[in-house]
């Protein structure tokens, strides 16, 4: 009985101590402030159009210079965004001065700088490592700080929601609570920032998180006039485990390096004259295993892709280490960031509307997979698997780049369009005999019919679609009054 008193008494005055920690760090002491963003996203299934209005509130963090950060998934998209003082609920508008997609990364301003006058910038600490212990910071509606207790227990190299590149992340276990600003909960140890949240699996209670090093990279960028981004790696690799493939690609010594698959054409690494069938050994003075591993002067074993992505920054030059059919070699990569316009399928586009043409119910876009992302979460499965293969070998099948894949998404029911309705998710290859690349090919390859008609060539079934072109001209009213598309061509 004394014992059950005893630890009764243990976890009420426990309880106790953890009230009055939180109730004694106060969100001015931590430099938080909410962040309010209303805006609408596009709609790829029907591009003329805009989603419904949203509205998301997070937690930023103040930093130097009158700066907010918080996630790139939360400004993505938006109309208007508002900041707002946490302990008095004081607002003002504010702007996007720096977004970074692939690293879901922000920098907000208020309108007046004066408007974060008496909130201490938060340092950021890079320190972090497994065994170290972060708390989540959020805000109840009443602006109550609510502060969760998580432990390190991974850092590795992961993906980011946009798929493009890999990056360095924390892995941590915590019992998060969803509040309604945790659209961005930043992270701290000895209030110093360490990251912020990624995502969150609420029934494994596992966060993945935006560390310290991506977010210090990330600012250093931004203070240039241009902002660069973070390296692009630019070829496929797989590892040296399997002593057949070491001795296939004619290595020499101890197995160690990672196998060069493919590279990217116009990518740095290609320009470096990287090839497929390389092993790559080490870069930038650090030994690779056969894994595809190095060891991190902080973090101990590490994916090497840290080297470039993280590690490194756009601009600067970085020594590889290889063996070529067994023949030890080094290259210089002088390394730079790949801009969604370089790529046949752009990974991701936020903040500018799809462009389309629809002729005469035919409906025309550009494969993205901004566009693929549609089919949910799972789109890798559900999405028309076609496009799929398109989006994931697109190097491999479109070597020469500087392309675009049109795509006659749908077909709208009108009258020049009977018969035709079941037609969609195809690849179109010409159109009136021309080769169409992108919409602007397209676009000129209609401008004059071919004895009256259009006539409209995919890669899959049926082949050939062809339009009458005065029924194309006669249905316009229609598309409009029916469907309300407001213009039936946009490509800016």
């Amino acid at each position: 009985m004394r014992r059950i008193i005893t630890l009764l008494w243990l976890t009420a005055a426990l309880s106790a101590f953890a009230k009055k920690e939180v109730a004694a760090v106060q969100p001015r002491q931590l430099s938080l402030v909410r962040v309010n963003v209303t805006g609408q996203s596009f709609d790829y299934f029907r591009p003329w159009q805009k989603r419904a209005p949203f509205s998301k509130r997070a937690l930023g963090a103040v930093l130097s210079q009158g700066r907010v950060l918080v996630t790139a998934d939360l400004v993505a998209d938006q109309n208007y965004v508002e900041l707002e003082r946490a302990e008095t609920g004081d607002k003002m508008a504010a702007s996007v001065e720096v977004v970074d997609y692939e690293a879901n990364l922000a920098l907000v301003l208020p309108q007046d700088k004066n408007f974060l006058q008496g909130l201490p910038p938060l340092e950021i600490t890079n320190d972090t490592v497994v065994g170290d212990r972060l708390a989540a910071l959020q805000l109840e509606q009443t602006g109550a700080l609510v502060v969760t207790d998580g432990l390190v227990t991974g850092v590795q190299v992961t993906r980011y929601p946009t798929d493009v590149g890999q990056f360095l992340t924390y892995r941590v276990s915590i019992p998060l609570q969803y509040r309604d600003n945790s659209y961005t909960v930043p992270l701290v140890k000895n209030n110093k920032l360490a990251g912020l949240l990624l995502r969150y699996d609420p029934r494994s209670q596992l966060m993945d998180v935006i560390p310290g090093p991506i977010i210090t990279h990330f600012l250093k960028d931004a203070a240039k006039p241009n902002y660069p981004g973070f390296p692009t790696l630019g070829f496929d690799y797989f590892p040296t485990r399997d002593p057949q493939l070491r001795k296939y690609a004619g290595e020499t010594g101890p197995g160690a390096g990672v196998y060069v698959t493919g590279v990217e054409p116009g990518t740095s690494v290609a320009r470096a004259s990287l090839q497929a069938g390389d092993i790559i050994t080490g870069i930038d003075g650090f030994d690779i295993d056969s894994n595809g591993n190095y060891i991190d002067t902080l973090y101990k074993k590490l994916e090497f892709t840290n080297l470039l992505t993280s590690r490194a920054y756009a601009g600067e030059s970085v020594p590889f280490k290889l063996q070529r059919q067994g023949k030890p070699m080094q290259i210089t990569v002088t390394l730079d960031h790949r801009n969604t316009a370089d790529y046949v399928i752009p990974p991701y586009a936020h903040d500018e509307a799809p462009r389309y043409l629809v002729l005469g119910g035919l409906v025309f876009q550009e494969l993205s997979r901004q566009y693929l992302r549609e089919w949910g979460a799972n789109w890798i499965k559900d999405a028309p698997q076609r496009f799929v293969y398109l989006d994931r070998f697109q190097w491999e099948l479109f070597p020469e780049g500087h392309r675009r894949v049109v795509i006659l998404s749908q077909v709208l029911p009108v009258n020049g369009t009977i018969g035709y309705e079941d037609f969609g998710y195809l690849t179109v290859t010409k159109v009136n005999g021309k080769e169409i690349h992108s919409l602007e090919d397209l676009a000129a390859a209609v401008k004059d019919p071919v004895d009256g008609f259009y006539k409209v060539e995919t890669e899959e079934h049926p082949r050939e679609i062809p339009l009458d072109a005065a029924q194309v001209r006669a249905d316009e009213g229609a598309l409009h009054d029916s469907y309300g598309i407001p213009i039936l061509e946009h490509l800016k």
